[in-house]
């Protein structure tokens, strides 16, 4: 591309310089051309426009949802539940008007909660609320009673020692905070997801953590931990540090009785804990993705992606991690549908075994690595509005985001950064550089409910999933419209 200082070199210079001037002049007239060609087209707008109103007024996420919390309720990786929650996306998605529908199955490592108690025996007898987490190991049947050694930070455990921890059950708190984009979250995950294979290392005979949660309710927040490449974990699980861990009971505590805990532990006695966790490992058994599109009618083999992860936890119903990103993919998707194919091929996704280490978005990235990818969006944030737009695209389609962002506006939708961060199961298509629209919600209130038994269908607000709908369906149908690449986009690094 031509530099301003080219264009003022070539504007004083003699007239035998007029040749490479009009060259210059050229040139900028094509590159603006193919920008304005890039941009969504006036007449998409107004669909855009259209399809966000209707969208906002009513656009039927809420009965999806409302459907698949009664009609299936939780749905936990490699279970029945979440077969039956695959027939009832493949029947929802012939019913909305989807083509091509279709289940891709893959198999993962199955697990199921069995009993889980916990009660402190000394110094005061106490019971407490626990959940086991995720591929969780197993106490024996009457339980164990151990000594608690206590850490107040994922930082603090990681200085731990055999002799400080052998024998003992690991307890770890924290204190994490309501955020309105969640980043709290990310701040504390380590405690859940790689301490217990810590303990276990360092001989623990159980780990209890306070819930990665904001409540203050005695409900125990789930969720997975990730054990070694020598335990049992999920096919294309990740290793941590390359060193074998065999999985121990492992569970989460609900917060005010984490804090009674550590009021326990302040008073200076050694607290002792009888804790009885009963799960089991089941083997392999299959779960799945399924895949519903709208073929494009001029480029089908161009794909604009969308979707949510249909598997849950078992303690809910699975309404708002991930019913409502079901909903909304599909709600959307449907509008799109019932005014008409776009140019390119919407594809509308339902990832299997999310919960349980992104088992779905690994296959799916394999079975699609070739697949022309254009941009994705995945809703997986629970039922807050959207309040801002944030992308990862190539510098060069900025422009026509912009332009395709106007149109959020009306929704209190501003235009964020092209920093934007891959959603659960788009992070494995991460290194193929595929174009990523980041609809951030409002996570304030999410923490409170995240993989508990309140994860329930009353809490979801009807109206905000209508908002968010109605940003999808626009920014979807517009680049599935537009003649814009969006990617490659830059790497995604930690933040």
């Amino acid at each position: 591309m031509a530099s301003t200082g080219d264009l003022i070199l070539a504007w004083r210079a003699p007239r035998w310089h007029a040749t490479r001037m009009r060259n210059i002049l050229a040139l900028v007239a094509l590159l603006l051309s193919n920008a304005a060609n890039a941009a969504p087209a006036p007449a998409d707008v107004r669909i855009a426009e259209t399809l966000r109103d209707r969208a906002l007024a009513e656009s039927g996420a809420f009965q999806i949802v409302e459907s698949l919390t009664t009609e299936v309720g939780q749905r936990l990786a490699g279970s029945p539940a979440e077969a039956r929650a695959r027939d009832w996306a493949v029947a929802k998605m012939k019913a909305l008007g989807f083509r091509n529908v279709h289940v891709e199955p893959f198999t993962i490592q199955g697990w199921e909660r069995g009993a889980e108690t916990a009660e402190v025996v000394a110094p005061v007898p106490q019971r407490l609320a626990i959940t086991a987490l995720g591929h969780s190991g197993a106490t024996p049947a009457a339980g164990l009673d151990a000594e608690i050694v206590a850490f107040t930070s994922m930082a603090a455990f990681r200085e731990a020692t055999a002799e400080q921890v052998r024998g003992k059950i690991v307890f770890i708190t924290h204190r994490m905070a309501a955020t309105q984009d969640g980043s709290s979250y990310g701040a504390f995950n380590a405690i859940r997801s790689r301490a217990p294979a810590m303990a276990s290392r360092l001989g623990a005979a159980a780990i209890v953590i306070r819930s990665l949660g904001t409540d203050s309710h005695r409900l125990p927040h789930t969720g997975t931990t990730i054990w070694n490449a020598g335990g049992p974990r999920p096919p294309g699980g990740r290793a941590q540090d390359g060193v074998s861990a065999t999985p121990i009971p492992a569970a989460a505590m609900s917060v005010p009785d984490s804090e009674l805990l550590e009021r326990l532990l302040a008073m200076g006695k050694p607290v002792r804990l009888h804790l009885v966790l009963t799960p089991r490992f089941t083997g392999m058994v299959q779960s799945g993705n399924v895949i519903g599109e709208i073929p494009g009618t001029q480029r089908p083999d161009e794909i604009v992606l969308l979707g949510g992860h249909l598997d849950s936890w078992d303690l809910g119903q699975g309404a708002i991690d991930d019913g409502t990103g079901i909903a909304v993919s599909f709600a959307a998707a449907k509008l799109i549908a019932d005014h008409g194919p776009a140019r390119r091929t919407i594809r509308v996704v339902a990832w299997g075994s999310e919960e349980t280490g992104l088992e779905g978005g690994v296959a799916y990235a394999k079975a699609h690595a070739t697949d022309k990818h254009i941009l994705a969006a995945e809703d997986d944030f629970g039922t807050g509005r959207v309040w801002k737009l944030d992308t990862r695209v190539a510098p060069g389609a900025l422009p026509t985001i912009d332009a395709m962002a106007r149109v959020l506006l009306p929704l209190g939708i501003p235009r964020g950064d092209n920093n934007s961060g891959y959603e659960s199961d788009l992070g494995p298509l991460a290194p193929t550089g595929m174009p990523v629209l980041g609809f951030a919600q409002d996570g304030t209130g999410y923490f409170a409910l995240h993989h508990t038994a309140d994860d329930t269908l009353d809490k979801v607000d009807a109206k905000a999933l209508d908002q968010t709908a109605a940003a999808f369906a626009a920014m979807m149908w517009m680049a599935a419209n537009t003649d814009e690449r969006f990617g490659p986009a830059a790497p995604e690094t930690a933040r």
